[in-house]
């Protein structure tokens, strides 16, 4: 019987480092790479389907570099021994990431290993800037492959070109999005997954309707909504719970958007309720969802326990910089309230450095949020350039200064001027807006409101240990954040100096000990105040501002803006209103009224 000869596709999604550094990597992550399910999967389905001929057997590995120290020399043997034949994918790259991604490539470029790169960052410059910038022609010399757009029904391209040795500078495939409907599912093997905690991603549909200038999904996805349908979603759902995987983060960035939105949560609903399968699912939406009829008490029913909002600002006058005309400000507090209702947990990201913001501005706006709305999670980031947005495009054309550094492209560092901040304003308000927010004073706040509305007083409680916890005591962002920092002494970046083993190690333990000492203190911290929340409240009830529906007069509701002026829309159930009583108490409305940059605009 004739051996197969083997070909090795080895896939990596790669980590960034950290102000010292140091790979950003852990011993468990919490946020799954919808990138690397994506491109593993669809490499075993090549390998199913022997698109290199049946004397061929494709061998693949798969590392999330947030989880996983990236085995180089390994890998770089894996394909010697294979003849040389194989492939390095450094799949899902983005703009902060690819410093660690161009450095992977340079080491097994070294060892003649064929790399090719793919990702927002290559996607978004390809579609949005008019040449190469520096550091992409930089890998190309170096004989990395870029891949621009989806790899769906394009991957067996480039795994041919590369066996045949023949892999092209450039596969540019952002004018010819693929139909998502009936392709290969995001898929992680269970050694992956059980990684991030058996919490793993896939993706519903891809694509955005709107407009905001910030955001890289629309340039690289697209703004027409593309889906898969309910038996997709079904197989994969089914696929992973053989495996004791009941946890998923749907990637949409808008699956309120989703037209199939409501047969996929009816299937879903179906697997809970008469099958038995333990669903929790978190999801991504508009601020307008709850207009949507049946939207949030399906999604609960779906199996939706958390779910993140992209509020992004409470000022007016940024939403409209931001050409985020889908976000109603009047609509904030009602939507909240309906998912508060289905017992969700409400996630809401922040931007920081939008032009009409001042530190005194924001300390006012997270004071109005506390007071007037009842997210429970709110997460900051700093307003970033990143490439593949129109902001980033317009400020390259301009020629005006963003930092060269794309490692700092995190949405946690400052990377632009600010009309009405310095840079160390506004790096000290971001940091501070995670203390303002949750202050010891609020944290008890929400925590009321958690156990007075029945919505998950515990649950909120870990969240909170979580998020905040991960950025007071770990520094790093939620989002990059998980259990028991790993730190490779020698996979330092680049220029920096490698330190003694001496220095190094007792100073890692050093701050393991003392972070997660602190980190235990606090999660003792809320565990209390819970409790005597708990006891206080079957006393006596509790509300507050946030927890009521308060109408303003008629004229506050006539500035009320439409929804969305996409005009993508796909759903017909974005239900947008100008006339629809608003649900932010008139003082609020007067606030924003008296702020020097409405003001001054008025008088303009």
């Amino acid at each position: 019987m004739k051996t197969a000869q083997p070909f090795v596709v080895e896939i990596i999604k790669p980590s960034h480092y950290d102000d010292d550094g140091y790979v950003i990597q852990w011993w468990r992550a919490f946020v799954p790479s919808n990138s690397l399910a994506c491109v593993w999967a669809l490499a075993d389905d090549a390998r199913a389907r022997h698109v290199l001929g049946p004397d061929v057997e494709i061998k693949i590995g798969g590392y999330d570099e947030m989880h996983t120290v990236v085995p180089t020399r390994q890998i770089i043997r894996n394909i010697q021994r294979a003849g040389g034949r194989g492939l390095v994918v450094l799949a899902g790259v983005q703009s902060n990431q690819y410093p660690r991604a161009a450095e992977l490539a340079k080491e097994f470029r070294a060892a003649g290993i064929p790399v090719a790169i793919g990702g927002f960052h290559v996607s978004g410059c390809i579609s949005m800037l008019p040449e190469l910038p520096p550091e992409l022609r930089e890998a190309q010399e170096l004989g990395v492959t870029l891949f621009a757009g989806e790899a769906e029904g394009r991957l067996d391209e480039l795994l041919r070109d590369a066996f045949a040795g023949k892999l092209k500078p450039l596969y540019n495939f952002l004018d010819d999005l693929p139909d998502l409907e009936g392709q290969v599912m995001p898929f992680l093997p269970q050694e992956i997954a059980r990684k991030t905690f058996y919490f793993t991603s896939f993706d519903a549909g891809r694509g955005c309707p709107f407009r905001c200038s910030f955001c890289t999904i629309i340039n690289v996805q697209g703004r027409k909504s593309r889906h898969r349908d309910a038996d997709d979603v079904e197989r994969i759902v089914r696929t992973y719970a053989a495996q004791g995987v009941q946890r998923f983060f749907i990637t949409d960035d808008n699956l309120a958007r989703n037209k199939n939105w409501e047969p996929i949560f009816d299937r879903l609903i179906e697997l809970r309720e008469n099958e038995g399968l333990r669903l929790k699912l978190m999801i991504q939406v508009d601020t307008m969802c709850h207009k949507i009829p049946g939207f949030i008490e399906k999604a609960a029913r779906a199996g939706c326990s958390r779910v993140f909002i992209g509020m992004e600002s409470v000022n007016p006058e940024n939403l409209a910089a931001a050409k985020k005309y889908q976000n109603n400000i009047h609509e904030y507090r009602k939507m909240l309230l309906a998912w508060r209702a289905q017992g969700v947990i409400t996630f809401a990201g922040y931007i920081l450095g939008f032009p009409a913001d001042t530190v005194e501005s924001i300390e006012r706006d997270i004071k109005l949020i506390q007071r007037e709305l009842p997210v429970d999670i709110l997460e900051f980031f700093v307003m970033t350039p990143l490439p593949g947005s129109a902001d980033h495009r317009d400020m390259h054309l301009r020629g005006e200064w963003m930092h060269p550094d794309l490692n700092r492209y995190d949405a946690e560092h400052v990377t632009m001027r600010h009309p009405r901040m310095s840079a160390d304003e506004w790096s000290d308000i971001y940091s501070r807006a995670w203390h303002l927010y949750y202050s010891p004073e609020h944290i008890e706040t929400m925590l009321r409101r958690a156990q007075a509305t029945r919505s998950g007083v515990k649950r909120l409680v870990g969240t909170i240990l979580g998020y905040y916890g991960s950025y007071r005591f770990l520094r790093v962002h939620p989002l990059q954040s998980g259990v028991l920092r790993r730190k490779v002494r020698t996979a330092r970046r680049p220029g920096m100096k490698r330190e003694n083993p001496l220095t190094f190690y007792p100073r890692y333990v050093w701050e393991l000990l003392k972070a997660y000492a602190s980190l235990g203190r606090f999660a003792v911290e809320l565990e209390l105040k819970r409790r005597r929340i708990t006891r206080q409240l079957r006393l006596a009830p509790y509300t507050d501002a946030a927890l009521s529906l308060v109408e303003p007069p008629v004229e506050a509701a006539a500035e009320q803006p439409a929804a969305c002026d996409s005009g993508g829309c796909e759903s017909g159930g974005c239900g947008s209103s100008a006339t629809e009583p608003a649900v932010i108490p008139v003082t609020a409305l007067q606030l924003w009224n008296r702020s020097p940059a409405v003001a001054n605009k008025h008088v303009a």
